[in-house]
């Protein structure tokens, strides 16, 4: 066969084979049988290895897995991975449809969006110009890792997207999960073996995605059901928000539907409910069919349809306000509590832990779990060697839920809390008002100082480069550091003469030091670890004073006139510069790393102080984002959704919905050119 009749056949076949795969795991109804499909890919496959020059990325050929990677590379998400909130009872999916009400103003019904929660790994889907490119885990919701050669291998999955009508550039997020069969399937083979299996479907789902030979992930006979749309874009755009308007639908139901008509698998069991009213009854019939469905789950999953009300409803921490998980019933199992340990963190905070007889319940063994505090012990009137039910419901941590008195044996213990702290020996306090006993050794506790340079070098902190737990762990067990200051004096001798620190390594580390020493007043705030002062707290603290110094120095009256400070966070932030040992630290740290001035600005210099912007459409001169910053320099506030509040709309090219809403609410609407002269006026 000549080669240009072979890049004919190849195609045909990568058709063929394409729909057959659309037919057999998006809409269940395969039309032939195994055999032919057999056939296919043996020729395909012979054709490709006669031919290698003709092989493409999208060929079905690649779901049978490639050469091994080395390590994982990580992706950064153009649009955020969230997490969701979690709602038990239905007390509490009550109050979380109030909430919503209550924030949109309104008593209206909405449309719900119901799904099957499925128990697997979220990851990240990207499509251009209708090719697979790209998979990533959530990772932080910000980064994750890079897994395409291992999600090439699912089945499901399409590596390329049927039809023609989609955008260029399009990321589909959604859960790969392992059915049920094919979990029990490893495990037996695992056991034949003499191998360990695995506790349950998602540590294996997990597992599989993680290994570098996507062979064995090929094997491992992964699923994936769609939930929902990340980044939707123009290949060459620079849009922060990633709305191609003229092409995604104004419902998350209809969205699902978008993307199975794409190729993407949709579960089955998803349903578009009139009202919040019919959640009760979907939960329980999808409760009642949990055992028989082919996948595990650990509840249902619901969120507003409708997406403009998600976006008037928008964000709290990682988790929309417009969706929630609604778990089942804990599953709960009885074990013996065999001793109570003591551990020390970073704020030296000093938690029981309980030890368990090992136990399998919510698909794990379970041997540890959190006593939280006195108070809690207390609660339950716990005892060492006494029988206790032990729960655990999805991902959340076990949790002792009471004790069987009348199987309390005779040499049952009380639980003693002690009276120094189990790492240090510094006398231990509690805070009035608190539950919690504290350490006072602060930085000079090793459980503490460790935590709280790990904490200090973390990405989202001051951000060391080549510094990573285990070193930190390593640096303050070989005495080479014990405060943050302390990593500034480290040299290339010390951290090269160490187990495992080459003189690369030991280069890295220097150079990242030196990089981190410019950073950010907020950062700095921040990574000093004072309780409760979390990033957006830090960043108040920044811009409202302005300077290190007159945080330092402020009351508790003073700081609690700072957005997202109370009386608890005020007198955490005094009480940690009241510490003269802090303070030591504090000055060092200092006199070694710089960040840039905070300019004050008078209000001649912010024009558009006050007023309320949306940016929509694709913008052809700038990118959304510097339009976004050009805006906020002149002290604007930039929206994503519109509303009666909202002053002025910019609409590029293919302004959709929201430009509709903007006329229907009489807001002002720009052109792109309109705004960049009202921005260099």
């Amino acid at each position: 066969m000549s080669e240009q009749a072979t890049v004919k056949r190849i195609a045909e076949i990568c058709q063929q084979i394409h729909q057959y795969n659309h037919q057999y795991y998006v809409l269940d109804e395969p039309s032939v049988p195994d055999a032919e499909y057999d056939r296919l890919m043996r020729e395909l496959l012979a054709l490709e290895a006669e031919f290698p020059q003709l092989k493409t990325m999208d060929s079905p050929s690649q779901k049978v897995g490639g050469a091994a990677l080395k390590s994982f590379s990580q992706v950064t998400h153009q649009l955020p991975m969230l997490s969701l909130d979690n709602v038990f009872s239905p007390d509490e999916w009550q109050a979380f449809v109030k909430r919503i009400k209550d924030r949109l103003k309104s008593e209206h019904d909405f449309a719900i969006c119901a799904e099957p929660k499925l128990d697997g790994l979220a990851v990240s889907l990207r499509y251009e110009n209708g090719v697979f490119v790209q998979a990533a885990t959530r990772g932080d919701g910000s980064v994750g890792e890079n897994i395409t050669e291992n999600v090439r291998t699912i089945k499901s999955i399409p590596l390329r997207l049927q039809g023609d009508d989609y955008p260029d550039i399009l990321e589909v997020r959604g859960e790969v999960f392992m059915p049920k069969s094919s979990f029990e399937s490893l495990n037996q083979q695992a056991i034949k073996k003499g191998e360990k299996g695995f506790a349950n479907p998602r540590n294996a789902a997990a597992g599989s995605l993680r290994q570098l030979d996507s062979k064995i992930a090929a094997k491992r006979n992964l699923a994936f059901y769609a939930y929902g749309i990340g980044y939707v874009g123009a290949s060459e755009t620079n849009d922060d928000q990633g709305v191609d308007e003229t092409w995604l639908a104004n419902s998350h139901y209809q969205r699902l539907c978008q993307i199975k008509a794409l190729g993407l698998p949709m579960c089955p069991e998803v349903k578009l409910l009139d009202n919040a009213d019919k959640v009760d009854a979907f939960y329980q019939d999808i409760l009642q069919q949990r055992d028989a469905l082919s996948y595990e789950i650990d509840g249902t999953v619901f969120k507003v349809d409708d997406i403009e009300l998600q976006e008037q409803l928008g964000f709290v921490a990682r988790a929309p306000r417009w969706a929630t998980a609604y778990k089942f019933p804990a599953q709960e199992e009885l074990t013996i509590l065999e001793a109570v340990d003591f551990q020390v963190g970073r704020t030296g905070a000093i938690t029981p832990v309980a030890r368990l007889k090992p136990i399998f319940v919510g698909g794990v063994t379970v041997s540890n779990a959190t006593l939280h505090n006195q108070d809690e012990i207390n609660r339950l009137g716990i005892q060492i060697n006494d029988t206790v039910i032990i729960r655990r419901a999805g991902d959340v941590i076990p949790q002792i839920v009471s004790v069987v008195l009348d199987r309390r044996p005779e040499n049952a213990q009380v639980i003693s809390f002690p009276s120094e702290c189990p790492v240090c020996q510094s006398a231990v306090m509690k805070a009035e008002g608190e539950a919690v006993l504290r350490c006072t050794g602060g930085l000079y506790c090793q459980a503490q100082r460790k935590e709280a340079i790990k904490h200090f070098a973390s990405r989202k902190a001051i951000d060391v480069d080549g510094l990573g737990d285990k070193l930190v762990e390593q640096l303050v067990d070989e005495g080479l550091i014990k405060t943050p200051a302390d990593l500034f004096k480290l040299t290339e001798l010390d951290v090269s003469t160490m187990e495992r620190m080459g003189k690369k390594s030991a280069d890295n580390l220097i150079n990242g030091l030196l990089a981190a020493k410019t950073t950010t007043l907020a950062k700095f705030v921040y990574a000093l670890g004072i309780r409760e002062v979390g990033e957006t707290t830090a960043s108040n603290l920044a811009f409202y004073f302005l300077t290190f110094d007159a945080i330092k120095l402020a009351t508790e009256e003073q700081l609690q006139q700072v957005p997202d400070v109370g009386v608890i966070v005020a007198k955490n932030i005094v009480n940690f510069f009241a510490q003269s040992h802090n303070v030591e630290v504090v000055e060092e740290l200092e006199a070694i790393m710089s960040w840039p001035t905070i300019e004050v600005k008078s209000d001649d210099e912010l024009p558009l102080k006050d007023q309320t912007f949306v940016l929509t459409g694709t913008l052809s001169q700038m990118g959304r984002n510097e339009a976004k910053a050009a805006l906020q320099a002149l002290g604007a506030k930039v929206s994503g959704s519109v509303s009666a509040k909202t002053h002025y709309l910019v609409a590029g090219e293919k302004a959709g919905s929201k430009l509709t809403k903007a006329q229907d609410l009489g807001v002002s609407v720009l052109t792109e050119d309109e705004m960049i002269a009202l921005i260099n006026a």
